[in-house]
């Protein structure tokens, strides 16, 4: 049965197929038979000895290098071990030249190519979704808040531009870890070449160039770990942007706020012991699964530092963090997908919230206005004064203008114009809609370069 929720609760099969054992050894095959290629070609091993290994890496399987891992308590050496027996007398040529890393950092590196393609694909979907939703509710009026506090009223549309420019700045910043982060390596026991010499150079270049991938410039026994930890800082930093999005919806979906919803379906349960509960837990789960992230970000930062040219103390804690980085984070891109794409805007629900208010929200407006006549900062003062008298009484803020010294100033058809929230949006729905644009061509280009 799974321990892990990674296994069966988190994340998509395709993402999931990626990270699995049998993908792995499948992946290390194919990079230990890809070498024996470009080593035949430039004439190192015999060519009979490249397409036995090559048949070998086809017919490799998770079990038989397990049987060898029991003897040997060496992962790649039981791959080899196992290719060998399965390559015959050309068994001798597997992983000629070669040290561990050269296949296992070139195969993760294979891996992470493959999960950021599915990455990219979710972030472009939930931006597409948030989009949508933007647009469908910019001529929503609703209350902005600030310290969680009333401020001024905004375009409820607003929000979901901010969003969906957050996502943009996702998707570029994820392109460069993840360009930077994947890329392979042939270089030996501590990156000298020694084994092959100088024609080990052109083994890597054709080696990587036959994988898709790009070679580090330099390394040791590894790859150094400065770029694998970009990028998982990056994703969690994709994390956190996620979880304040989702905290917002949170938020809204609170009983005395109520003006957003989360989906719930008919048969859906939310309480085992209060049956009218609908508790807002999928966007509880994205804002949980970022606290994950944050130790993975904290464990990448640990795995920059290694002795000398090579230890070990990186290699366990990559085996859990980088699937784990790669599972939760889609999980966290599908669910809020999900929630944005199906939730309510209750615009009852923010009319009233504003009404609450007592027209106080209006308060900046009326003293931009009065300022024209008094100057900014003796106005402001004014206001201010007003509004705190108007609270201790219980006062609505129109009542306490019409009863103040304002009325010399602002006529009071002028007042009852100024407190009419939807004619303080500012330059919001421009704002909102300029972005919505803006992102939309950043994903037009983007499809058609994938």
């Amino acid at each position: 049965m799974p321990v892990h929720p990674i296994e069966n609760r988190y994340g998509s099969r395709e993402m999931r197929s990626i990270f699995e054992y049998d993908n792995k050894i499948r992946t290390m095959a194919r990079v230990e038979a890809e070498l024996a290629r470009v080593e035949a070609e430039l004439g190192i091993i015999p060519r009979k000895a490249a397409d036995a290994i090559s048949k070998a890496a086809e017919m490799i399987t998770a079990d038989l290098v397990k049987e060898e891992e029991r003897k040997t308590k060496h992962e790649t050496m039981a791959l080899v071990r196992a290719l060998s027996k399965l390559a015959g007398e050309y068994g001798e040529y597997v992983h000629y030249g070669a040290t561990s890393n050269d296949i296992l950092d070139t195969t993760m590196a294979i891996q992470l190519k493959e999960a950021s393609r599915i990455i990219i694909s979710r972030m472009m979907e939930l931006t597409e979704a948030i989009i949508k939703r933007g647009r469908e509710s910019l001529n929503l009026v609703s209350l902005g808040r600030t310290h969680g506090m009333a401020a001024i009223p905004m375009p409820f549309g607003f929000k979901f531009a901010l969003w969906a420019s957050i996502m943009r700045r996702n998707m570029e910043r994820y392109e460069i870890a993840c360009k930077r982060a994947a890329k392979g390596k042939f270089s030996g026991a501590i990156g000298t070449m020694a084994s092959l010499g100088s024609i080990g150079m052109e083994v890597q270049r054709k080696l990587m160039e036959r994988l898709g991938l790009e070679h580090e410039e330099i390394t040791t026994q590894i790859v150094p770990r400065d770029e694998l930890c970009e990028l998982l800082l990056t994703m969690a930093l994709i994390s956190s942007t996620l979880e304040m999005m989702a905290n917002e919806i949170r938020n809204l979906h609170r009983s005395e706020i109520a003006e957003v919803t989360e989906p719930f379906e008919e048969e859906q349960v939310g309480s085992s012991t209060m049956p009218h509960k609908v508790n807002p837990i999928n966007s509880e789960k994205v804002c949980g699964l970022a606290r994950v992230m944050r130790g993975i970000a904290l464990a990448s930062l640990e795995n920059i530092v290694i002795e000398h040219e090579r230890d070990l103390t990186n290699s366990s804690v990559e085996r859990v963090i980088v699937p784990e980085a790669f599972l939760l984070l889609e999980e966290q891109l599908i669910t809020l997908n999900y929630v944005v794409r199906n939730m309510k805007l209750n615009s009852d629900a923010m009319r009233e919230n504003i009404d609450r208010t007592k027209g106080f929200i209006m308060s900046e407006r009326v003293m931009m206005e009065l300022s024209k006549t008094l100057g900014r900062q003796r106005a402001h003062e004014i206001i201010r004064r007003i509004s705190m008298e108007a609270m201790r009484k219980n006062m609505t803020f129109k009542e306490a203008l019409l009863e103040s010294d304002v009325i010399k100033y602002l006529a009071p058809e002028k007042i009852e114009e100024l407190m009419r929230p939807e004619n303080y949006l500012g330059a919001g729905k421009e704002i909102a809609r300029m972005v919505f644009d803006s992102v939309e061509e950043f994903l037009r280009r983007k499809r058609d370069s994938i």
